[in-house]
């Protein structure tokens, strides 16, 4: 070996260093350390019965090619080798684990005393350097291959470290036994006395130690790239993990193109600040007296059907989902973005979500059901946007637009009408020129009303109803 070992080593565990590091910073996902233990127990699995077929075909093979009783100590070691499989597949998980640790070790020990000690039951006993030279260091390979699939870089590295000492240890103790045949070394001596490194590599009792010693150092090199690997494979996993849940908590209140916005923005949206937004109020109407005489049960089915419908129409039209209200929910476009159809937007919605309404309550009176009346109340304003809480955030939009939203709401029994809407938004709505001339109509002005919390009269319209929608439930 050359000192050239020596940086690429050194390199290795301050690539670990800085893993471990990143890992220790990841807040831990628990779902998707459950994957990871699924996925391991079917790499495990496969491995598993992959080692038995493997097995039972050697087994075969040495029956037919060796039909010798001498056999039956290999085919015993090959017993061996099935139930530390049968043993590792019953307590194998993620992370760390002393038992399979401890089947790992034994594994490998079995697998050196295969290679190094020679079959006491065969009378052909060659040399032994003979033995531990030519007797397969390269399938040491192939366990560290199917380590691969414990998903633990700790596992790998001890596959390194324990294989490395295994074997050399192995050297130790058979370089320390009297040489067999040393009449052997005298004749190729004599035979290639003018030629030493063919004579080092062919003397039936040397042992190549230099040689022997680059093998484990080179496995271990591998083993630890290999570790590595999986480290940095697990660390990605998580983060991939970690993106995957907070794209789905922000599909859970965006639309999909507002969710594919936010994951490419770096912008945090834990940043306070102030913007115009349109905002949705949407209730049912004497929800108390329509629970009041109906079972629990029906009346969570007939809430989740609504909500269901009301948030379809939320998304579809590009808004966000602030919160539900009971019966009702709460719904606001331009945030966390503004846009330049906000208004119309949130116009569209509400007569969409009308027209749902109305359509859901004729199934249910086709049904024999009582009808659902629902109002809505829109506005358009500044508001301020945020996340609120200490420990448990919550992305909020507060301010005066929002409380005129809900009074305008409020403000629909008064009117009897489904829809009122502030002169705010119904302007801005026509701004923007995206929402055709047909959503305006059916609109009637009223008198400025006096909305509370405002010092000043608010001009609003309302939806003048073409059907019964208002009313007791």
């Amino acid at each position: 070996m050359t000192d050239t070992t020596t940086p690429t080593f050194g390199s290795i565990l301050a690539a670990f260093r800085r893993v471990e590091e990143r890992s220790e910073n990841a807040q831990p996902d628990r779902f998707a350390a459950e994957a990871l233990e699924r996925n391991k127990r079917e790499g495990l699995i496969l491995a598993v019965k992959a080692r038995w077929i493997a097995l039972a075909a050697i087994a075969i093979l040495i029956a037919v090619l060796n039909r010798t009783w001498d056999q039956l100590y290999y085919e015993a070691l090959l017993v061996g080798f099935a139930l530390i499989g049968w043993a590792q597949l019953r307590v194998g998980r993620v992370g760390k684990s002393r038992v399979e640790l401890l089947l790992m070790f034994c594994d490998l020990a079995l697998m050196t005393f295969t290679l190094v000690v020679p079959n006491p039951f065969s009378p052909d006993t060659g040399p032994l350097a003979m033995q531990y030279r030519y007797a397969g260091f390269v399938f040491f390979f192939v366990l560290l291959a199917g380590g691969t699939l414990s998903y633990s870089w700790r596992t790998i590295v001890a596959m390194g470290t324990w294989t490395a000492s295994l074997w050399l240890c192995a050297l130790a103790v058979v370089m320390l036994l009297p040489t067999r045949y040393p009449e052997l070394s005298v004749q190729f001596r004599d035979l290639f006395a003018g030629w030493p490194d063919i004579l080092q590599h062919l003397d039936p009792n040397s042992f190549e130690a230099p040689h022997r010693i680059q093998e484990a150092i080179v496995f271990f090199i591998v083993a630890c790239i290999l570790a590595l690997g999986v480290r940095r494979s697990n660390y990605l996993v998580m983060q991939q993990a970690a993106l995957e849940r907070e794209r789905a908590n922000l599909a859970r209140y965006f639309s999909p193109n507002v969710v594919e916005q936010l994951a490419h923005n770096d912008q945090p949206l834990k940043e306070v600040r102030a913007q115009k937004v349109a905002v949705l109020f949407v209730d049912i109407v004497g929800f108390s007296a329509f629970a009041d005489t109906r079972d629990p049960v029906a009346i969570i089915a007939t809430l989740r059907d609504f909500h269901a419908l009301m948030e379809s129409e939320v998304f579809r039209h590009n808004g966000t989902l602030d919160k539900y209200l009971g019966d009702g929910l709460m719904a606001t476009f331009g945030t966390p973005i503004a846009g330049d159809t906000d208004a119309g937007n949130a116009l569209r919605c509400a007569r969409a979500m009308l027209r749902s309404a109305t359509e859901w309550n004729e199934a249910r009176v086709a049904r024999g059901e009582a009808p659902v009346p629902v109002s809505f109340g829109l506005h358009y304003g500044d508001a301020v946007l945020g996340d609120i809480g200490a420990t448990r955030l919550e992305f909020a939009v507060i301010g005066t637009t929002v409380n005129v939203a809900s009074r305008l709401e409020a403000m629909t029994r008064s009117l009897g009408a489904p829809i009122v809407v502030s002169d705010d938004l119904l302007c801005r709505a026509r701004e923007e020129a995206s929402c055709p001339d047909g959503e305006f109509d059916g609109f009637e002005k009223k008198p400025a009303q006096a909305v509370r919390g405002l010092a000043q009269p608010l001009d609003v319209w309302m939806l003048v109803p073409d059907m019964p929608t208002m009313g007791t439930a």
